[in-house]
């Protein structure tokens, strides 16, 4: 007879990559998962896990046998879901720092919901990175350079920094590079471009401006921004709805070209085997795209 329920649980082993894990999910001791584990293996005459430290690694048979069930195992529990009269059966937990997650991914999560009915979402707004060894994270979009080894990365978008403030502080293009040392500045801290070195692209050797403002938050820098409170260097994904409904200028006019990828999609190898992360980053991928095709509609 086939094997229900050890190919059940090997789907769950091999989804969380993890034996206790999978049992604590299923509610039965990690003996049980392993001799479940065997009785496929003898099943399939094939090795398809072994253990790498507390983890487990799937051998090249289990990845091609994980592979080959994954699809229709998750129909028969969004199946086995929907009968019990839930409305949906999988759960998408997506940790993003707190300025992205509310300006950039909450406005579009309606889209996501018409595409995905039966995908719930959590969304945890951090800046601490995911330890995907302990924190139950699907996956993340994460702030930095890039260079995370033994993670899945991939650029989401090029983001182009800009000097922007209120028109009521300045009507846009209005201002020349000198001009604005006469403004306060505001400095976002921990982004990847700084106000030094825009000021170099125009030829200009910042010394210490007599009036500054700095924040460790995009959202603040931009808050502040549309208050008037200066003139802030800001990447354009931080402050989209605030360039597109007129809060926020350019202030100056033709700016340097200041463009750099400081926002990436991670997760662990082993995650991308989750339907749920695949269609999490085909949705966002798009959204990226159409973003940026409006972004240089708007700024250009």
């Amino acid at each position: 007879m086939t094997p229900f329920r050890s190919i059940a649980i090997f789907y769950h082993v091999a989804t969380l990559n993890s034996v206790s894990a999978a049992a604590q999910q299923l509610n039965v001791t990690p003996s049980a998962i392993s001799q479940q584990i065997r009785v496929l293996e003898e099943q399939l005459g094939s090795k398809l896990v072994h253990k790498v430290g507390r983890k487990i690694k799937l051998t090249e048979a289990g990845e091609r046998y994980f592979d080959l069930i994954s699809q229709q195992v998750e129909e028969i529990i969004r199946s086995t879901e929907m009968m019990r009269g839930n409305k949906t059966a999988t759960l998408l937990t997506i940790r993003a720092t707190p300025t992205v997650s509310t300006k950039w991914i909450l406005p579009r999560l309606p889209r996501f919901f018409v595409a995905n009915p039966q995908i719930d979402i959590r969304l945890d707004g951090s800046n601490e990175p995911t330890d995907f060894n302990r924190d139950l994270v699907d996956i993340e979009i994460r702030h930095g350079a890039g260079r995370w080894p033994g993670l899945h990365v991939d650029q989401l978008v090029e983001e182009r920094f800009l000097p922007v403030c209120s028109p009521a502080l300045a009507s846009a293009h209005s201002l020349s590079a000198a001009d604005i040392l006469q403004h306060r500045l505001i400095h976002s801290v921990k982004a990847q471009i700084q106000w030094k070195s825009w000021f170099a692209h125009q030829g200009i050797t910042l010394g210490v401006p007599s009036k500054r403002l700095f924040f460790d938050r995009s959202h603040m820098v931009v808050d502040a921004a549309v208050l008037g409170m200066g003139i802030a260097l800001e990447s354009n994904l931080m402050m989209e709805r605030e360039l597109k409904d007129g809060r926020l200028v350019v202030a100056v006019a033709n700016p340097p070209e200041m463009r750099i990828a400081t926002q990436w999609i991670v997760c662990p190898y082993t995650h991308l085997r989750r339907s749920r992360v695949k269609l999490f980053i085909e949705w966002i991928k798009r959204e990226a795209q159409i973003w940026y095709n409006e972004d240089r509609s708007l700024i250009d």
